[in-house]
């Protein structure tokens, strides 16, 4: 039997081949997706050791207590509590370490400091030997971003020259930019948060509780795992779709061999063979586009950096697992799909109307809505209750629209059928009410892929309008913050850096592009932050306020303005903070403040604001002026950096989303035309009969075009406004925002996604010429 069923499968003619040729697709996409998924997990476990060395602040068990008499939680770029992870043999010389964060035009640049105390102190991966005092190895990007850019922007801030570069085995991504810089123990031991080590650390960062520098690679599989849930959904619809082509024909083959005698089991075997062999076919040609398409794939940044090409490996259970799974899963599908054939040799042409479905379809989805709606205001506090909490919902939502779409699908089409009289319309609507699970069948795909888009873009724009950069204040966005505070106990503000010398506001004002220097002073005032901003209420009375010059203050508008006749002004010393949805709106005019302009030039700085014209050269200038005056602290960054700091994981997922966007709609469209096609296929001979009984071609044709617009339509405004829903009660339980309306972008992909799905849907019906002619409503 199974020679003789690929005979069939191979020998079947056009037919069979063009079945064969879209089943092997769609496999291939499958297998294709689901490997990159597979691959992309164990590349980013891969990337994450490559952080491990990153993390070597971390306190390592068994450290003394000396070690961190000079350590420091200011802006030191690594956690430092006790008890870190483990890490390799510890050397018999110990070494000073500073890991912190850089930028340069809105990219992060890893800095780490360190000193050797003797021959044998620690070397981190990818360097041959630790770089002496005024030396410095630079990552291959970063060596190329030197080379490329004047001095005054980017190599002045690292003193001495470059002897070397950073080898890949410490990199997380190709364009990382990482640099190592060697000092003297002298120098190092006083900077703030430097660290006495003994060792460079070996664990990565997802098995090391207190390791700040790296991925959740934990975290990111659950990601990647619920992006290809939506990838494959739509993917196993087509598949789905596929091998439904020419169902009817097959059933009445199998009919046929049955009626001469053969039996439930090979009848099954013949089926399993033909999609096997499609299987087979599209399992290779999956794991030939992968392999092909590997580079292209690394490309993309899953997490901060994108892959290696030989991060995105297989391991040796991967391969087998993909490689027999999905034929299996298809023969099983197979076996399913023909159970009717298998039931009687008879069953075929004993056909009768279906069941309609029932109201009570839509339970899953209402159970969806009502599992997110609990969450709201008992949200989990940790990130895995968050998700268990929030993925089922999801995905009740997205299996519940597929389950309810014949109900929808059903409804639509009696309301149509009943409030026409119009013949094209009518025929629609009862062929939909008869059957509106083919009819909903065809559009599942685009369904879901509104919801997921829908879903998305809700969920991104509403976090971006509430905390993002104000439109309105565009300046905000490139203007200079460094905070050189400390914060006491009892909420005083205190700093040792004195104000900036005479000869760096010179500089700073020369720079083409900036606009504006604020100094923020300390407070021997004791007056109160204004505004508490992003301090509880509860501690608001002891957080200090910053006292500001008005002089300084009136070229930078943006931030508020004095009072009249005012000399200073006390201000929030977090001026970074401004255009947050949070917290108590910014005043337009700060309270003045009893201090002379003499007295407050000789405080010490909390921090220090410097606008500009938002022009790369203007701010990497300002911040290499900056970086080199204080060497000890981290040097400043623009507010649109730190919002993105804030926000890496958002712009990550929101490029997920773009992924998924993207492969989604096509591979619907694609179901779409297959599904449509097949379904002309199927009903050749009734049409055929309808044009011989004087039916005009026009109204065939709009008859086909309405039984798959009607529950496209019907159907995707209910995905729409689930999608939406769906936003707000995530965006209510999880962070208390209201979804926002999102921007036209938005409105152009659905309309655009709606309008080609009507046109691959038009484009299908100049086959009802060729395939409803005489001939084909002929007796055999």
């Amino acid at each position: 039997m199974i020679g003789l069923g690929l005979r069939l499968t191979l020998s079947g003619g056009r037919e069979a081949a063009a079945r064969l040729a879209v089943i092997t697709s769609a496999v291939a996409l499958g297998v294709f997706l689901l490997l990159n998924t597979v691959a992309s997990v164990n590349a980013t476990n891969t990337q994450n050791a490559r952080y491990a060395w990153l993390n070597s602040g971390v306190q390592q068990a068994g450290a003394q207590n000396s070690d961190t008499q000079n350590s420091s939680t200011q802006n030191s770029g690594t956690s430092q509590p006790q008890g870190g992870g483990t890490a390799a043999a510890a050397p018999s010389d110990p070494m000073w370490w500073l890991a912190s964060p850089d930028n340069f035009d809105g990219t992060t640049i890893g800095r780490v400091d360190l000193a050797a105390t003797g021959p044998h102190s620690p070397v981190p991966p990818g360097i041959p030997a630790l770089p002496g005092p005024g030396e410095y190895y630079a990552s291959p990007a970063l060596g190329a971003l030197l080379r490329s850019t004047p001095a005054d922007e980017l190599a002045d801030r690292f003193p001495g020259r470059q002897i070397g570069t950073i080898g890949p085995s410490a990199l997380p991504g190709p364009d990382s930019l990482i640099v190592v810089i060697g000092h003297t123990p002298d120098q190092l031991s006083h900077v703030p948060g430097a660290r006495r080590i003994t060792s460079i650390m070996a664990t990565s960062p997802s098995d090391c509780g207190d390791c700040s520098i790296g991925t959740n690679s934990n975290g990111m599989a659950l990601i990647l795992s619920v992006v290809a849930t939506a990838l494959i959904f739509p993917v196993l619809i087509l598949i789905g779709t596929a091998t439904r082509l020419a169902a009817a024909r097959r059933e009445q083959r199998f009919a046929a061999m049955r009626l001469i005698g053969a039996t439930p089991r090979q009848i099954s075997v013949i089926a399993a063979v033909e999609s096997t062999v499609a299987a087979v076919a599209g399992v290779a040609v999956g794991f030939g586009l992968f392999f092909l398409l590997r580079p292209l794939v690394a490309t993309i940044r899953f997490t901060d950096a994108p892959f290696f090409g030989s991060d995105l490996s297989l391991t040796a259970t991967d391969v087998p697992a993909v490689a027999l799974g999905v034929p299996v899963a298809a023969a099983i599908a197979a076996r399913i799909a023909l159970r009717r054939v298998r039931i009687s040799p008879l069953g075929v042409t004993r056909r009768a109307t279906p069941r309609p479905p029932r109201i009570r379809r839509v339970i899953p989805l209402l159970a969806g809505v009502l599992e997110l709606t609990y969450f709201i205001g008992r949200h989990p506090k940790t990130t895995n209750g968050q998700i268990a909490a929030f993925i089922p919902g999801m995905l009740l939502i997205m299996a519940g629209l597929v389950i309810a779409g014949p109900w929808l699908t059903m409804v639509g089409a009696r309301l149509m059928a009943r409030r026409t009289g119009h013949p094209s319309l009518l025929v629609a609507g009862r062929r939909l009410s008869d059957d509106p699970r083919a009819g909903f069948r065809a559009v599942s795909g685009l369904i879901l892929a509104l919801c997921v888009t829908t879903g998305t873009v809700g969920i991104i724009t509403s976090l971006v309008a509430e905390r993002g950069i104000p439109k309105s204040s565009p300046s905000v966005s490139s203007a200079l913050v460094a905070d050189y505070f400390r914060v006491t106990r009892s909420g005083e503000l205190t700093s040792t850096e004195p104000a900036l010398p005479q000869t760096l506001l010179t500089a700073l004002h020369g720079v083409t592009g900036v606009q504006g220097v604020l100094e923020i002073h300390t407070n021997p005032l004791g007056t109160e932050d204004p505004t508490a901003f992003g301090v509880p209420q509860r501690d608001a009375a002891r957080f200090l306020a910053g006292l500001v010059s008005c002089a300084q203050l009136a070229t930078e508008p943006v931030f508020g303005g004095c009072e009249p006749g005012a000399r200073a002004a006390s201000v929030t010393p977090t001026l970074d903070t401004i255009g947050l949805a949070y917290g108590p709106p910014w005043p337009s005019t700060w309270p003045a403040a009893g201090i002379s302009a003499d007295r407050l030039a000789g405080l010490p700085i909390t921090g220090l604001v410097v606008t500009t014209d938002g022009s790369r050269s203007a701010i990497e200038r300002a911040r290499t002026l900056i970086a080199t005056a204080y060497p000890t602290e981290q040097p400043p960054a623009t507010i649109a950096e730190q919002r993105s700091w804030q926000h890496r994981a958002i712009a990550g997922y929101q490029q997920l989303a773009d992924v998924v966007i993207m492969i989604s709609f096509p591979i619907a469209g694609c179901s779409l035309a297959v599904s449509v096609a097949a379904g002309l296929s199927e009903r050749k001979r009734p049409f055929s009969l309808l044009r011989l009984s004087g039916v005009p071609l026009g109204v065939l044709r709009r008859v086909v075009l309405l039984e798959s617009a009607v529950p496209l339509l019907v159907v995707s405004a209910v995905a729409i406004g689930m999608g939406f829903l769906a936003a707000q009660l995530f965006l209510r339980a999880q962070f208390g925002y209201s979804v926002r309306a999102p921007g036209g972008e938005y409105y152009v992909i659905v309309l655009a996604g709606i309008v080609l799905s009507l046109g691959v849907i038009a484009s299908t019906l100049p086959l009802l010429r060729r395939i409803t002619g005489p001939e084909t409503a002929r007796n055999e």
